[in-house]
């Protein structure tokens, strides 16, 4: 197997490929073209769409060529991949906004340099493209009966299914071809959700060009609970700092379950496989609370840079032992006034952001997950004065994951 292709297998990226004896051999007669595809339907991208560009680079780095497809055209349909209904529809302009941002967050990760890795956006070909000539020179490439054969549309007729979204897989592969045309693209790399439209894309070239291209997926990643890698208590880890702060980032990584650890080490670091699996090789608690926190600090650094990373590392510490700054715990300032009349405790949590709701944080305090300076909330009544602050603040804990530090103005 390709060499690239052997670091892909071992680091547990690779799902399904339609022809890894011939693209083995594709990527060893020098470099080749692949692309990777992402829909700006949000206005950030989250560390699930991030798989693949990992991937990315990893190829690159073996002297192949990577091109990130922004989904400028597509996302005015939305892909049913993987989705019980309908996605919503956004505005042109949101559209445009949202590939902005994703373009310079993965430039911020991938360094695009228009030569082994750059951006290209469908809605060049797409936006003004002429229905009746694309259903005569593409549409008559498709069989519906091939297409309903794929998983992501058998469990969407069950739903529903419009025929808008059934377009879709139409214009993906059309992006295939496109890119195959104007920038010799051999391979579409994806997660394996997307294994029906890169099939159907590879099919099509085929019938127009007469070439053979190829199909790699990556796993859908999952936690060793079953849970799908990447959500929190408050939805997905997103890369943008301001809808997930590098702090609440490092401390997903850093909070892990333990049988995760290699797993995530492998994938979403680029640390040597030896020195992943060193990592993680006792199983004291000690030496795997230390590997959480090298992949928590190496993953927030990649995202988010290395000074952020140090700041997360040491806001951390602070909260949970082992030294560091607290100035970086995430922390709120509440007046004065409102701690001179009392302040009930679960209207604190619930302003920290350690409950969504009075309700949870009721549930918090009668579970005896609540603390304030480590001292348990045993009373879900209680009034927090000025006489729980220490030195000017008090830390809240919410479990033992979750902190926020409270000061006065």
């Amino acid at each position: 197997m390709n060499k690239a292709l052997e670091t892909l297998s071992e680091r547990g990226f690779i799902q399904q490929c339609t022809d890894i004896e011939g693209l083995s051999k594709l990527m060893d007669n020098g470099p080749m073209t692949f692309y990777i595809g992402c829909d700006p339907t949000g206005p950030s991208l989250h560390i699930g769409h991030m798989v693949p560009f990992f991937a990315l680079k990893h190829l690159r780095d073996a002297g192949h060529i990577g091109i990130a497809l922004l989904g400028g055209g597509t996302a005015r349909i939305g892909d049913p991949s993987g989705k019980s209904e309908m996605r919503k529809i956004i505005s042109y302009e949101a559209i445009d906004e949202n590939t902005k941002r994703f373009e310079s967050q993965l430039d911020k990760f991938v360094g695009f340099d228009g030569k082994t890795s750059f951006t290209v956006n469908n809605k060049d070909w797409l936006a003004n493209l002429n229905y009746i000539e694309f259903l005569r020179d593409i549409g008559k490439h498709f069989s519906v009966n091939r297409m309903l054969s794929f998983e992501t549309y058998k469990q969407r007729m069950e739903t529903g299914l419009s025929f808008i979204e059934f377009n879709y897989q139409l214009l993906q592969s059309y992006d295939f071809l496109q890119l195959y045309q104007r920038y010799g693209c051999r391979l579409q790399i994806g997660g394996d959700d997307q294994w029906g439209n890169i099939v159907a894309g590879i099919e099509l070239i085929r019938r127009i060009e007469g070439v053979e291209c190829y199909g790699l997926t990556f796993p859908l990643v999952m936690t060793s609970d079953g849970k799908k890698m990447g959500k929190t208590e408050k939805g997905a880890l997103f890369l943008d700092p301001e809808m997930t702060s590098p702090y609440e980032f490092f401390q997903y990584w850093r909070n892990v379950s333990d049988a995760d650890v290699e797993r995530f080490l492998l994938m979403f670091t680029f640390l040597p496989t030896e020195e992943c699996r060193k990592l993680t090789s006792d199983s004291d608690s000690a030496a795997i609370n230390k590997a959480k926190e090298r992949l928590a600090w190496e993953v927030t650094a990649l995202i988010h840079g290395k000074e952020e990373a140090d700041k997360a590392l040491a806001a951390a510490r602070a909260a949970f032992g082992g030294g560091g700054s607290k100035e970086e715990i995430p922390t709120i300032v509440i007046p004065k006034s409102k701690l001179a009349a009392g302040m009930p405790v679960l209207a604190l949590f619930v302003e920290a952001g350690l409950a969504s709701s009075k309700s949870e944080a009721r549930r918090l305090v009668q579970q005896g997950g609540a603390s304030i300076n480590g001292e348990r909330v045993a009373d879900e009544n209680m009034l927090v004065r000025e006489e729980n602050l220490s030195s000017g603040e008090m830390l809240l804990r919410a479990g033992k994951k979750h902190v926020c530090r409270v000061t006065t103005e």
